[in-house]
């Protein structure tokens, strides 16, 4: 039987997925226009809006190996709210003398909740509206235009965050080291600095999440709302939601990682809802093109994620060589298509 997909487009997207989630760029968007621009059997193989589109199984299956990459790399911060959720649980069923059933006692119990309560709304977009933004959206032009906006939105993010709150020192051999805090003075090594290293990494995570925290539910529920309009092909999940905590006032950083611990469950819970598609009639053929385009989009979105983390903790780096890629890569595909 002739197969869906070849190795060779797996892996290509497979890479690209992983990469460009993990990067404000748009992974659906990307993985709409490259099959129409380069043509030919990719086209043909690589339809996310054909009915019963094996690549679209495949694309959403990908998310699984992306998710992962993310828990894996804050998986600290995972354990410590997870934890800190299950000790809600229990201070709901036994509260302690003198406290509110209801009420989160720490900053990680708020935290878990208001990552739950941020999921709900595009929970429920996704269920219910993802076949409509596929079959509706998912067009290489409107893709290309989508994408051209997506750097519109990177652009006003970096304007509203000109006169927010200055951005927490966030690097963290600077801060284990005590250098490298000054202009052009670097972290002295030690001996020790690995350790110090992790323990400072722990301690700017809670500093982060504490700050976050007092940004209220209100704020969670909106900003996880946002993550509807990335439906859209070539809106970013994660740019989408960082702008609008740099609107909210969320320094980069913070933003940033907020935007990833929201977005983990998501990815995950939609990969997962896929994987009965790949292990069905729809996997026929492509099992093998799954296995290894999962392991190039994980390794993928580990580096990618500990690159941008890593970016991003630099308060002079901003958001705007994403926002410059996705004004010339949309543009020049909405051009290239158009003449096509």
């Amino acid at each position: 039987m002739y197969p869906h997909m070849s190795f060779p487009e797996a892996i290509v997207v497979g890479l690209i997925q992983g990469v460009t989630e993990l990067f404000p760029l748009s992974s659906l968007g990307h993985n709409v226009l490259i099959p129409a621009l380069v043509g030919g059997r990719w086209a043909r193989d690589l339809n996310v809006s054909a009915p019963e589109s094996p690549y679209l199984a495949y694309i959403v299956g990908l998310h699984v190996a992306t998710a992962l990459a993310m828990i894996i790399y804050f998986w600290r911060d995972w354990l410590r709210i997870v934890g800190a959720f299950f000790g809600s649980v229990r201070h709901v069923v036994a509260p302690e003398p003198g406290t509110k059933r209801l009420e989160a006692q720490t900053a990680d119990q708020k935290l878990s909740w208001m990552i739950i309560w941020a999921t709900i709304p595009v929970g429920i977009a996704g269920l219910s509206l993802e076949h409509l933004f596929r079959t509706t959206f998912a067009k290489p032009m409107l893709t290309a235009a989508m994408l051209f906006v997506n750097g519109i939105v990177l652009f006003a993010g970096e304007l509203a965050r000109r006169g927010g709150a200055p951005e927490p020192v966030t690097d963290r051999v600077a801060v284990a080291t005590g250098a490298g805090t000054a202009a052009g003075s670097p972290p002295v090594p030690t001996s020790d600095t690995h350790r110090a290293v992790k323990q400072a990494e722990a301690e700017l995570a809670v500093q982060a999440d504490r700050r976050v925290v007092s940004y209220g539910y209100g704020n969670a529920f909106l900003l996880g709302a946002m993550q509807i309009f990335a439906l859209l092909p070539g809106i970013s999940r994660d740019g989408i939601v960082m702008v609008s905590g740099m609107f909210r006032g969320m320094t980069r950083h913070d933003a940033a990682r907020f935007s990833f611990l929201l977005s983990a469950p998501v990815i995950l819970a939609a990969g997962v809802l896929k994987l009965g598609d790949l292990f069905g009639p729809l996997g026929n053929g492509i099992r093998g093109q799954v296995l290894a385009g999962s392991v190039v989009s994980f390794v993928g979105a580990y580096l990618a994620l500990r690159f941008f983390m890593r970016y991003i903790s630099d308060s002079t780096r901003t958001l705007t060589p994403f926002a410059i890629y996705c004004l010339l890569v949309g543009l020049g595909s909405f051009v290239y298509l158009s003449v096509h």
